[in-house]
């Protein structure tokens, strides 16, 4: 089923074209599809798509593409030509790789890559100038591709459930991050420059293996609790075999642990 809807409210007189391809189960798109070059949303999530044809291309006004849950396992490079996307979610389906090509969406702002089987991404990526949200939860990364510290307009990233053993200290370059997320991976430590991410509202590095946590984090003045939802604002840091802090004055919640981190700095 197709279905075509105009959002538009007044009193904006350009209509709004969004394209929701919800038959379940599909193995390809019409090919009519690829002939409304005026849609701007396009759903073609939830199917067995396991190909992205080129012809994607001629949609030159789409800023949302939604492909999560499909079978897909590469993205044509023609993708690098859709100037006005703004949004894309790929997440679960069978990337091992991306094209170089989608840097040449300037105007990213949203990209979903989660539950893949992704290890990196191209250096080109660093030239997404807008991004804002990166999502790569789920795949197979051990270091952070260099290109995400390049990235300097990010205030989302989220990297839980990967294979990652460290954090370099160009994690600084973050200034605008605000949300980041690396529970659930091999680290062992923390770099030193995380604790210069002073825009941070949730940090969670929970299900890792850090014994100790760096001493200036009392720096992330906006973290305001210890968090214990996997979605709640906070410092998430349980699940770790820590020997300095204790577990036991992380427990006693975020005032106390920032206190013992300040005074371990004044010993120093």
């Amino acid at each position: 089923m197709l279905n075509a809807s105009s959002d538009a409210d007044p009193p904006v007189t350009k209509e709004e074209v969004n394209v929701n391809f919800v038959l379940k189960d599909a193995l390809e798109v019409p090919s009519f599809v690829w002939d409304m070059t005026t849609v701007e949303k396009l759903n073609l999530s939830h199917n067995k798509l396991s190909v992205l044809p080129p012809t994607v291309a001629k949609l030159q006004q789409l800023s949302v593409l939604n492909l999560c849950g499909n079978c897909i396992v590469h993205l044509p490079r023609e993708i690098g030509l859709l100037q006005t996307l703004e949004v894309l979610f790929v997440n679960m389906n069978y990337l091992c790789e991306l094209p170089e090509e989608l840097s040449l969406c300037k105007k990213l702002e949203v990209l979903s890559l989660s539950h893949n089987f992704i290890s990196g991404l191209p250096s080109t990526y660093s030239d997404l100038s807008k991004l804002k949200k990166l999502h790569l939860s789920n795949n197979r990364i051990i270091n952070i591709p260099a290109c995400v510290f390049q990235i300097r307009t990010l205030d989302f990233l989220h990297l839980d459930s990967n294979k990652i053993k460290s954090i370099a200290e160009n994690i600084k370059y973050l200034e605008c991050l605000k949300i980041l997320i690396i529970d659930n991976n091999c680290i062992n430590a923390l770099p030193y420059s995380i604790c210069l991410l002073t825009s941070l509202e949730l940090l969670n590095e929970d299900y890792n293996n850090l014994q100790t946590i760096p001493t200036d984090l009392f720096l992330l003045k906006r973290l305001t609790r210890i968090g214990w939802s996997p979605v709640g604002k906070g410092l998430h840091v349980v699940h770790n075999p820590l020997v300095k802090p204790l577990s036991e004055t992380v427990e006693g919640g975020l005032h106390m642990l920032f206190s013992y981190l300040k005074d371990i700095k004044k010993l120093n």
